[in-house]
């Protein structure tokens, strides 16, 4: 199962959207509720899904689904 299709199902339950489909370059400007507290719920349940744990370092610099693949990928040590 690819990151991206992993993080598609995170987006759809912490959006209580199973319609939603997010790309890599899907950005809080792209989803009206994608806020500060929707980017809580999203690392959280980021961290729960793929057993891993965001630096602080890279918390920061997460704008884009992208940004959380390229994470996921080197916590994993797998290719996007």
């Amino acid at each position: 199962m690819s990151i991206l299709f992993q993080l598609n199902l995170v987006f759809q339950e912490v959006f209580d959207d199973p319609q939603l489909v997010v790309q890599a370059d899907t950005s809080p400007t792209d989803l009206r509720d994608w806020d500060s507290v929707a980017q809580v719920k999203l690392v959280l349940a980021i961290e729960e899904a793929f057993a891993i744990r965001l630096t602080n370092d890279e918390l920061s610099s997460i704008h884009t689904v992208r940004d959380f693949m390229s994470a996921i990928a080197r916590q994993k040590g797998s290719i996007e």
